[in-house]
């Protein structure tokens, strides 16, 4: 149905309407024209006397033919449409510059890339049997020629038991050495590690653009020895860790990652380590193009210190403190709140006091409310700004006492 402008009827009109008011103006015309009176002749004053008519002539008589009417012309026939152009195919062993670089970089650091399987045991007190039953698997990357492999902690969180499976599939059992929860690394030793391994690269100074190539390689839902591609989608994220702590600067790629890629290694072109694929923000457990790694500054920074002595260095002021913050959300404290005191730490020689139980209710202790001009509100801010420190450095240390807000220089060192 459309809409037209009727001039007859001065308005816009359906084509409906329109029909229906012209078959009705007809039919009522006509009805009009049926049930008039006849005119009455008017006198006409000078008009001539009309001449006789003529004859009429017959029109002569038509053969008659029994011959049928000629068949309409048959319509033309309509031209095919012309075939799609052929695809140009590249020569035979012929392949792109990405394509070549993409499984030149696969094949370097495919042997690299582990299966973790972390397991745990179950006694059957029928059968009076042990078994080992999987109850998750993720990636991961051998580090050395001794059989240290690198991975994630929330992988091997609450092991019984670890197997790692190389990229020919051998299988090894494993047993971690050391974690940082806080970064969500570990490092794991094989049992009877070959001697043919093939350690990773990983170097210092590796500078990241927006923008460039990523490659991840890991075993995504158990299928082993999986790799896809993507690009740095952002840098210097920060993503919630465990126990309150931020991980910070990490490598945001649009590479798939999916449960079983943690752990594995993310590469730059050149088949260098830049990240260790960690999570995804997804609702739906799949990939959504937002992968995050762990950088790979925070990892040859941790992983030697884990394989030195178990576990991560941690700098601190010789304090103890609560990571969850309890006190000082039930108090609506800003900053972090000093429970104890080591003695002859730095913080004791410096007079910090810690907090106590007094007749009244609990008397607090120093309140650390900054670093070098820096703030701290919480206690991710404290680890932060600690984690980028030396043992051994002078720091300002901004405390709260009572009301006095005080600058205390203190001494950094390393946590046992």
């Amino acid at each position: 149905m459309f809409r037209v402008w009727s001039s007859g009827m001065g308005r816009w009109c359906s084509s409906a309407a329109v029909a229906l008011g012209i078959c009705t103006l007809s039919t009522c015309r006509e009805r009009t024209l049926e049930n008039a009176p006849e005119a009455e002749p008017r006198p006409s004053a000078s008009l001539p006397e009309p001449s006789p008519a003529a004859p009429a002539v017959p029109p002569p008589d038509l053969p008659a033919t029994d011959a049928p009417a000629p068949a309409a012309p048959a319509p033309a026939p309509v031209a095919a449409p012309a075939p799609p152009a052929p695809i140009v195919p590249l020569s035979p062993g012929t392949k792109t510059e990405d394509e070549r670089n993409s499984i030149s970089v696969f094949e370097a650091v495919a042997p690299s890339t582990v299966f973790v399987t972390n397991k745990r045991v179950v006694v059957d007190p029928f059968r009076r049997s042990v078994e080992e039953t999987p109850q998750g698997t993720g990636s991961g990357f051998l580090w050395d020629n001794k059989g240290h492999v690198v991975t994630n902690n929330h992988v091997v969180q609450g092991a019984q038991a670890l197997s790692v499976t190389l990229f020919d599939h051998r299988t090894y059992d494993a047993r971690v050495v050391g974690t940082d929860p806080q970064k969500d690394i570990a490092v794991l030793e094989l049992q009877g590690a070959p001697s043919n391994l093939h350690p990773i690269r990983a170097e210092k100074g590796i500078e990241l653009a927006v923008g460039q190539k990523t490659l991840a390689i890991g075993n995504p839902f158990g299928l082993d020895q999986t790799l896809t591609t993507g690009i740095v989608s952002a840098l210097g994220r920060s993503v919630p860790g465990d126990h309150g702590v931020t991980i910070r600067d990490m490598v945001q790629t649009d590479a798939a990652i999916n449960p079983g890629n943690s752990g594995g290694p993310l590469l730059d072109s050149s088949g260098r380590l830049i990240g260790m694929n960690t999570m995804i923000f997804s609702r739906t457990g799949a990939s959504a193009g937002i992968g995050f790694a762990v950088p790979v500054s925070s990892i040859l920074r941790v992983v030697p210190q884990i394989i030195k002595g178990g576990k991560s260095d941690q700098i601190g002021i010789g304090v103890v403190i609560d990571p969850d913050q309890r006190l000082e959300r039930t108090y609506r404290i800003r900053g972090v709140l000093v429970l104890r005191v080591a003695e002859s730490g730095p913080a004791a020689k410096a007079g910090l006091q810690g907090t106590s139980m007094a007749r009244g209710g609990v008397s607090f202790g120093e309140i650390i409310v900054g670093i070098d001009a820096e703030p701290v509100n919480d206690y991710d801010d404290l680890y932060t700004i600690l984690d980028r420190h030396q043992p051994g450095d002078t720091v300002k240390l901004a405390i709260v006492r009572g009301e006095q807000r005080l600058q205390i220089p203190i001494r950094l060192v390393l946590l046992p």
